[in-house]
């Protein structure tokens, strides 16, 4: 069986990464994708989809260190059913998004002074796509969730930076 999805959007809320106890971060936002159409009477219309994604690992870090809201990027991984109980009793569930590959869209001359992206993109980022970063399938160690909630600085060199 074959589970692949890709998606290409603009994050729709900031990253919020959290620890394990094993020290591997996981991280969840979600991506807004549109799609434009004519409607049956010729009328131009837009419909918007709002999905749950999950980072592991060092995609994780990276992501909370580099992206924010609205920030446009392009995820590919595997669709998940994620099931709860809610505090009603009524089972719950809905489909998010594991991301195994993430690519950053943009260029350089987008990023803010702490790293976050303005609103306009090239539309020929599509042609060439940056580099990706593959979560790790076995987990890292990564640092320990400090009790002041400060965002850990993460030791990268200047060629993992993707743009």
């Amino acid at each position: 069986m074959y589970n692949k999805v890709i998606l290409a959007g603009n994050l729709a809320r900031d990253i919020e990464i959290r620890y394990t106890q094993g020290g591997s971060a996981i991280g969840k936002t979600a991506i807004a994708t549109s799609r434009r159409f004519k409607s049956q009477t010729g009328e131009q219309k837009e419909e918007v989809m709002f999905i749950d994604l999950t980072f592991f690992g060092r995609t994780a870090e990276i992501a909370n260190q580099y992206l924010r809201k609205g920030s446009k990027v392009l995820v590919d991984g595997r669709l998940t059913l994620d099931q709860w109980t809610a505090q009603d009793g009524s089972k719950r569930s809905k489909h998010s998004i594991t991301v195994e590959n993430l690519q950053m869209l943009g260029s350089k001359d987008e990023i803010g002074s702490e790293g976050s992206y303005q609103n306009a993109m090239p539309t020929d980022n599509y042609a060439q796509p940056e580099p990706s970063y593959n979560a790790p399938s076995q987990p890292q160690s990564a640092p320990q969730q400090q009790s002041n909630h400060t965002i850990p600085e993460i030791d990268i060199s200047e060629d993992e930076i993707p743009f």
